[in-house]
């Protein structure tokens, strides 16, 4: 039997062989010795004896043995040498009581080399092991800003805590969103339960992922596995057979696909031109009757300016389209289950729903994996998925002018900004405000604070006591509200303020045009071109973002202003162009691309402040970073 076993282990070999030869790779194993230094060998960490994944054995330490195995570890010498009845002997001692003796590896960027014990590897991997017991030694990779380092740090800290070392992903931050997701502090370590439970769960969505077809895709059963809890929780998987799980990765396979993009993200920055007929602006009601369209805040529009001003958008779209439309909105989203509440929405008969907070992202993607019939957009942005579209206005582009009048009444002042939340986008209203400052006041500073890091009172008392009057503050007032702290870009003196000019959300503008997209079928046809996630980006050439001065600026600043809204709304102007200084003497060369926009986690050099550390931000502000905080803010979550 062993002979048989060795002739079927050889032929393995020599297709794999074939396989490379023909691609132009190298058929043999890879050798440590050739990319890592010997000196870097001789100062490796002894981790001592640990199981590891055979999977992830994937060379030899020296040349001596390499060109005893194809690269998949199969023999291929000639079965009457003693090679061949060396690993016969072993195949025979593995089928009869296992392979016991530990092998000895060096391990080097989650891969292992192996020293002793190829043979071993060989015979192991040919019964379709797991795992093998190994001796072994850490060699630490240089740590600096290149994804594959960041990755592996990042598994180094995630294995520190969870003692497992067969999961893997290909994105930075997976591990803090797994940790995030299974209801873990970033820190908190893993029992002997979690570890067990975790590792039944891996297996069996590992093998229905590979019946489904996974072992073809580029990216990894780890990063396939986080998207499936994304959408319907760690839980729906703990226990479960992999017969249950095929179906869940049936219904997300679009999403697991598209985690093999290195970019999964296609950026929509204004609607695309079409030749309308002289009847494209009319709305009619189709043939099962109006169009039902629900719209779910997770406030009310009394307690939050951010949901009074998608509200309007609301009722603005129900003014345009009159009957041919029926809009219904959903308060307090979260406030019970915001899946309950979308799913009640559903039920309603509504077909298309607009979740108008990033917080309510996952249930939004939940339901729109259930529901494929129902079209839901969440009002957020840089999220890959592909069931669910987001939403968000270049805010920046008004911040940007908003600077430029700050800068211009300055003098030789500074100015301050007040921020809520590092997430993506604002970070990039923060620079275009400081931007613009610099671009009329080469010498002025910008100020920063952050309302979610002490309240936005204190953050506001931070500013003036270092004598700045000039605040750009929330883009938004709450109804109601009256602090001098809630909206704009103000002139503080005392208690008293005056605003000066103020962005504006053109919400029922975005909300008509995209509308209209759904209904003369645009909207589909761009979901099937693009196989990547959707996310509309849109600003002041489409009409979503103005500005509005009052009458306090002066005549010759207010020229200002309009001259740069006009140039941007006509894309004549681009307040990312060019050679861009940040903090610490970093240098951008070139315009800067929307993905480069949108990702920022970077501050402009004339700025004084930072983004804050995770653990600074209040309750609302974790849970708003968990979600779509930008890097620079959620890689500090382990303090």
């Amino acid at each position: 039997m062993p002979t048989l076993y060795y002739k079927e282990a050889q032929r393995r070999a020599q297709k794999e062989f074939r396989a490379c030869t023909s691609h132009g790779e190298y058929p043999y194993l890879p050798v440590l010795d050739d990319f890592v230094s010997r000196d870097r060998l001789n100062r490796g960490v002894d981790l001592g004896l640990l199981q590891i994944p055979l999977e992830f054995v994937v060379g030899t330490c020296t040349g001596i043995r390499t060109n005893a195995f194809a690269r998949n570890f199969m023999p291929l010498l000639d079965e009457d040498s003693e090679f061949a009845y060396k690993w016969q002997a072993l195949c025979q001692a593995h089928v009869e009581e296992g392979i016991r003796d530990p092998i000895k590896v060096y391990e080097y960027m989650n891969r292992y080399y192996v020293q002793e014990g190829n043979k071993r590897v060989s015979v192991l991997k040919f019964f379709g092991g797991d795992a093998v017991s190994a001796s072994v030694t850490q060699i630490l990779p240089e740590h600096n800003d290149t994804r594959e380092s960041q990755l592996y740090y990042e598994l180094l800290e995630f294995r520190h805590l969870s003692k497992i070392s067969y999961l893997e992903f290909s994105k930075p931050g997976s591990y803090l969103r797994l940790q995030q997701l299974l209801g873990k502090e970033p820190e908190e370590a893993w029992t002997e339960d979690d570890r067990r439970d975790f590792s039944a769960a891996y297996y069996s969505f590992r093998q229905a992922y590979e019946e489904h077809g996974g072992s073809y895709l580029s990216s990894t059963v780890g990063d396939a596995m986080l998207a499936v809890i994304q959408v319907y929780g760690y839980l729906a998987l703990r226990g479960k057979t992999p017969s249950e799980i095929f179906q869940l990765v049936s219904n997300v396979w679009e999403e697991i696909v598209l985690q093999q993009e290195s970019d999964p993200i296609d950026v929509k920055l204004a609607p695309e031109e079409k030749k309308p007929g002289l009847l494209s602006k009319v709305f009619s009601v189709g043939e099962k009757g109006a169009m039902r369209v629900a719209f779910i805040h997770d406030k009310t529009p009394t307690l939050s300016g951010w949901t009074n001003s998608h509200e309007q958008g609301r009722l603005y779209v129900q003014r345009v389209f009159g009957s041919a439309i029926q809009t219904t909105p959903y308060f307090n989203a979260l406030e019970s289950d915001p899946y309950a509440v979308i799913k009640q929405a559903i039920d309603d008969g509504n077909t298309i729903l607009f979740t108008t907070s990033p917080r309510l992202l996952p249930a939004s993607l939940r339901a729109a994996v259930e529901e494929p019939k129902v079209t839901i957009l969440n009002c957020s942005i840089n999220k890959s998925h592909r069931y669910i579209r987001t939403y968000y206005a270049r805010m920046y582009e008004a911040k940007f002018i908003i600077g430029a009048i700050a800068g211009s009444l300055a003098g030789v002042d500074n100015v301050g900004y007040l921020c809520d939340y590092p997430i993506y986008g604002q970070i990039a209203g923060i620079n275009a405000f400081a931007l613009g400052v610099q671009m009329v006041n080469p010498r002025t500073k910008v100020y920063l604070e952050w309302s979610t890091v002490g309240g936005a009172e204190a953050a506001i008392r931070r500013l003036t006591q270092r004598d700045i009057r000039l605040i750009s503050s929330r883009d938004l007032t709450r109804k109601g509200d009256r602090s001098w702290t809630s909206f704009g870009l103000s002139l503080i003196s005392g208690e008293d303020r005056v605003v000066l000019a103020t962005p504006v959300w053109q919400w029922g503008t975005y909300y008509e045009a995209m509308l209209r997209r759904i209904q003369d079928k645009s909207f589909q046809a761009e979901y099937e071109e693009s196989g990547k996630a959707l996310n509309y980006y849109w600003g002041m050439s489409a009409g979503v973002v103005a500005l509005r001065c009052t009458d306090k600026v002066p005549p010759s600043t207010q020229k200002l202003a309009m001259l740069l809204q006009d140039s941007i709304q006509a894309d004549l102007y681009y307040p990312f162009r060019g050679k861009l200084y940040a903090q610490g003497g970093k240098v951008l060369e070139g315009d800067l691309t929307p993905e480069q926009i949108i990702g920022m986690d970077w501050l402009a050099e004339n700025i004084v402040g930072s983004i804050p550390d995770y653990n600074q931000l209040n309750e609302m502000g974790k849970a708003t970073v968990d979600l779509v905080g930008v890097e620079a803010a959620s890689k500090d979550k382990r303090g």
